[in-house]
């Protein structure tokens, strides 16, 4: 297995974009879970990273505490909402290894953002908005680091399609 170079400035820059990421669709899970904080610390965890640059075990716990939200929650769009929160905590921790598994941890902060303005639209193409928005901010540092990761495979299930989608887009 490859090892892939990962800077501390290339951490930060996916920090940021996969905080903003998940912020546009975070009203998705506050409207049905008004008084569960846990996705919006995780993303103020994550921009407090961005600024300090500093991995600590609280910021890890940010994370897994989005993504109990997101099993907490009981609706769809809210569920898929609160897990980009939990990928965005969770960047930082990308290993430096050259595998589909460490792409999905670059990607998924858009693409679960996607998916939740898709299930609370009920159509997909309120998830292609925000693959297009999520492309047209992504820092160069963001797409430099995908690609020295495998590319993604199409797959079958919808975030599979969007995954794809967001890699291929994001390599040229």
């Amino acid at each position: 297995m490859d090892e892939v170079l990962i800077s501390d400035e290339d951490r930060r820059q996916l920090g940021v974009w996969a905080a903003d990421c998940a912020e546009r669709v975070l009203p998705l899970f506050e409207a049905k879970a008004p008084g569960d904080i846990r996705p919006r610390e995780a993303i103020e965890g994550i921009r407090t990273f961005v600024r300090e640059g500093k991995r600590t075990r609280v910021l890890r716990s940010l994370a897994w505490a989005a993504h109990a939200a997101a099993r907490d929650v009981g609706d769809p769009a809210a569920t898929v909402a609160a897990r980009a929160a939990c990928y965005a905590a969770a960047t930082p921790y990308l290993h430096p290894l050259a595998t589909p598994h460490q792409s999905k941890h670059i990607l998924g902060p858009a693409v679960h953002g996607a998916r939740a303005s898709e299930l609370a639209a009920g159509d997909d193409e309120a998830g292609d908005e925000e693959i297009r928005w999520a492309i047209e901010h992504a820092p160069t540092a963001v797409r430099e680091l995908l690609r020295r990761m495998p590319a993604r495979s199409p797959g079958r299930s919808r975030l599979d399609t969007l995954y794809h989608r967001l890699d291929e887009a994001l390599r040229r």
